[in-house]
């Protein structure tokens, strides 16, 4: 007699994950970054604090050049006070509030993570340099209607220049982040190390105009680019693209058990 057997039905793989869209990461650490109380006062202080200083041309003429580019330039110094805490957090929070596993587990491919938290920091840079040409367009307005004759000197130069110089001062902010991956610690090192460097450059002037970011960025911000493009760059190496790798290699190694 022939017994036969009921074919074994075959078993399907399993279905690998599917690949988190980089569009959905920096969502998210969008609204990490900006989706909570603190965030909220943060960038609120931020806005509050380059109005404040924008007053001072407004109702202290003397002290500044009444042009446009100069009023700009003026919002650009307010948007670097507290826009690189911004972008700090938002690098060094999770290693503190130690929720950053969850998020390498979510998604382990940790460049990724970083990548999106840079593309949040650009995007960061460029909404704060929009709200501070407004808020500088305001304060023009204010003078103006004061009878007060400003020069309008604003061309494609200055505004990028206006644009490079915040941005220059959130990736330096987001350089010290990722290296440091403590809160506290890059908060004071983004104010203590300027500083520290510009009274060491009162006596070197290499220091002063290849290292200390205040004079090469001054220039970007001046919109003097002619004979400083090789200090400016040196300065940018020194403040962004070392301590960046460093901190992006650092993360990838890092344990976040």
């Amino acid at each position: 007699m022939t017994t036969s057997f009921p074919l074994a039905t075959p078993v399907a793989p399993a279905p690998s994950p599917s690949v988190i869209p980089f569009s959905r990461l920096v969502r998210v650490e969008w609204t990490k970054a900006t989706d909570t109380r603190a965030a909220r006062w943060l960038l609120t202080l931020v806005a509050l604090s380059t109005a404040a200083i924008l007053t001072v041309p407004v109702v202290a003429p003397s002290t500044f050049d009444q042009t446009h580019a100069s009023y700009l330039r003026v919002a650009a110094l307010g948007l670097s006070i507290l826009l690189p805490v911004v972008v700090i957090l938002t690098f060094t929070g999770e290693w503190s509030q130690r929720s950053v596993i969850t998020t390498f587990t979510q998604e382990p491919r940790r460049n990724r993570v970083m990548n999106a938290k840079l593309a949040v920091s650009l995007l960061m840079s460029g909404a704060g340099a929009l709200v501070g040409g407004g808020l500088a367009a305001a304060a023009i307005a204010a003078a103006t209607a004061s009878g007060r004759s400003l020069e309008a000197n604003l061309g494609v130069g200055a505004v990028a220049s206006y644009a490079c110089y915040v941005m220059l001062n959130v990736l330096a902010a987001v350089a010290l982040g990722a290296l440091l991956q403590n809160s506290a610690a890059a908060i004071s090192a983004t104010f203590a190390l300027p500083a520290a460097f510009a009274l060491i450059g009162t006596a070197s002037s290499l220091v002063s105009e290849w290292i200390d970011m205040s004079t090469p960025w001054n220039w970007v911000l001046q919109n003097d680019w002619g004979g400083h493009l090789p200090q400016i760059i040196v300065s940018t190496v020194f403040w962004v693209v070392l301590p960046l790798a460093a901190g992006l290699w650092r993360t990838t190694r890092r344990d976040v058990g």
